[in-house]
């Protein structure tokens, strides 16, 4: 296998590293709704988790092997820490794959080596050939990073290389873990590599990088450019701290620039054949629904995908668009998937022509699933004439994010106003069944709202994130509301849509405190195990 291949491979780790950003924690379907959407995007690659973790991950990662990892769909990765125990979970997780990959990595530089492995050299040289020969037991394509590359010593990092490569290592990929790089020594870092490690042609090189300096995508790109091929990168630039490279800011630089990236590829620079196999125009959806499933919300300001990417205020950039949009466009916002709302649906609709729809827009729905959306889209047509595609995916995405329903609001009512105390009544189910009722006041009608439920679910929390905005134009919109939760050092999301905002505050508030209290049923439980095992 060369290292120059005549495209950029995309690496997606939404699904695993971007899944660590505080907050972002995803149920396996959602993982799998996710991992569909990634596979209509054109992803080569869908790193779904880590499979040893957890038995949750393990299930996401083997049931997105199933269904997503088709003959003619993506490689379904696992990834592993260089031990036995972890690269057999992966192998086993990804093994319904038609085409499989084990990650593993192993730290090389001398901070890790020190203060978190406690490892010499010599024995990190010992353990990576014997890792990645044993994940070659389970699979034939194996992908070695060498974690906290950016800051190793580079002679030892090639002496790494090597090694993991002559075991079978296919991919070698190349983490900035802390992004700490700028794009010039990045650059000379792949360069280097390129250069002096002996076996590098039998393998890819690949690069996986933080954007703690905001440097992610500009390393990535010069990275590229001597001689990188995989790319590894997020929906939307989640991740850990300040996030990955963001995969969207990455294919639209090279589809945009690709004269300019062209010679580096051996391409003539007016060649117009695509530099990735990303269907552009499913990456405004992936987006949305990215941030919906993980509620972490896109900047407005976000390159490609915020809401203001393609927006004009200023009156001589909105003259110079009216007359030529290349004069201060430089992409059509078509090309990503942002078109005009269609009306394709209104109160009138039936469910065939429903279901057909959601199948055009790439939801994959049960017949329980699609009974349960089409309830509520008649519920929203009742209030608002006309339904566009993305009000169609705000109720799909409502749907399928809910929690298990642990406590179902049943009832919310308010009373406010400007010369009046705002009061909310609310009624919920509760997990046995009950129904209980409860009214609070507060500085607002939706502070009313939370202070009311928390009165019935009895649940202590801190709220540090309530977001509200619109699906489309115009007075009867839909809203969307997202809601994150502190409890114990996590952070539970949760998110609802409706043309009611009151309505929509209650049910996103209602999902993230059904997070949050199933998870702390999960831990009573798990310690409950735990001492009935201790006492046998």
């Amino acid at each position: 296998m060369s290292n120059q291949t005549d495209r950029i491979i995309i690496f997606d780790t939404t699904l695993r590293d971007g899944e660590q950003s505080p907050g972002a924690s995803l149920t396996v379907d959602e993982k799998l709704t996710i991992a569909r959407s990634l596979a209509r995007l054109g992803v080569d690659i869908i790193e779904a988790g880590f499979p040893y973790a957890s038995p949750g991950d393990f299930e996401a990662v083997q049931k997105i092997a199933q269904t997503v990892g088709t003959e003619d769909g993506p490689t379904i990765c696992g990834l592993a820490r260089a031990t036995q125990a972890d690269i057999k979970a992966a192998g086993e997780a990804i093994k319904p794959a038609a085409k499989g990959r084990i990650h593993t990595f192993l730290a090389t530089s001398d901070i890790h080596l020190e203060y978190k492995l406690k490892k010499t050299r010599q024995e990190v040289l010992a353990i990576v050939p014997e890792m990645v020969a044993y994940a070659r037991t389970f699979v034939d394509d194996v992908e070695f990073s060498p974690e906290d590359a950016g800051r190793s010593d580079p002679e030892f990092l090639y002496q790494v290389l090597e090694k993991a490569i002559a075991a079978g290592a296919t991919t070698v990929n190349i983490p900035d873990t802390v992004g700490y790089t700028t794009p010039g020594e990045y650059g000379a870092l792949i360069a280097g590599i390129k250069n002096n490690v002996p076996n590098i042609d039998q393998a890819i090189i690949s690069v996986h990088g933080h954007n703690d300096l905001g440097l992610a995508v500009a390393n990535f790109l010069e990275a590229v450019k001597n001689g990188a091929r995989q790319l590894e990168c997020t929906i939307n630039g989640i991740g850990e701290r300040a996030g990955n490279a963001a995969l969207e800011e990455l294919v639209m630089a090279l589809h945009v620039r690709r004269q300019y990236f062209n010679p580096f590829f051996g391409r003539a620079p007016e060649s117009t054949e695509p530099l990735t196999q990303i269907n552009t125009q499913e990456i405004y959806r992936t987006s949305r629904l990215v941030s919906q499933l993980t509620g972490m919300i896109v900047q407005p300001n976000k390159a490609i995908v915020g809401q203001n990417a393609f927006a004009h205020e200023s009156g001589i950039h909105q003259d110079g668009v009216l007359k030529h949009k290349l004069t201060y466009e430089i992409m059509d916002a078509e090309s990503i998937g942002l078109t005009h709302n269609q009306i394709v649906l209104g109160k009138l609709s039936g469910r065939n022509a429903f279901r057909t729809r959601l199948k055009e827009l790439g939801f994959e729905l049960s017949e329980t699933e699609i009974n349960n959306a089409f309830l509520r889209f008649k519920e929203v047509a009742d209030k608002k004439k006309e339904i566009t595609d993305w009000d169609l995916s705000a109720i799909i995405n409502d749907e399928m994010q809910q929690a298990p329903e642990l406590f179902r609001l049943e009832l919310v009512q308010v009373s406010c106003g400007d010369h009046s105390c705002p009061t909310a009544t609310v009624t919920l189910r509760t997990p046995n069944g009950e129904e209980l009722t409860d009214a609070s006041i507060g500085t607002g009608p939706v502070d009313a709202v939370y202070k009311a439920i928390n009165r019935v679910v009895n649940v202590p929390n801190e709220l540090i994130e309530f977001s509200v905005k619109s699906v489309t134009a115009g007075i009867d919109a839909m809203g969307e509301v997202t809601i994150r939760l502190r409890y114990e050092d996590r952070i539970y999301s949760g998110y609802a849509a409706n043309t009611d905002i009151i309505t929509a505050s209650a049910r996103a508030y209602i999902s993230a405190l059904n997070r949050l209290y199933g998870a702390i049923q999960e831990k009573s439980e798990a310690q409950v195990n735990q001492s009935e095992m201790t006492a046998v």
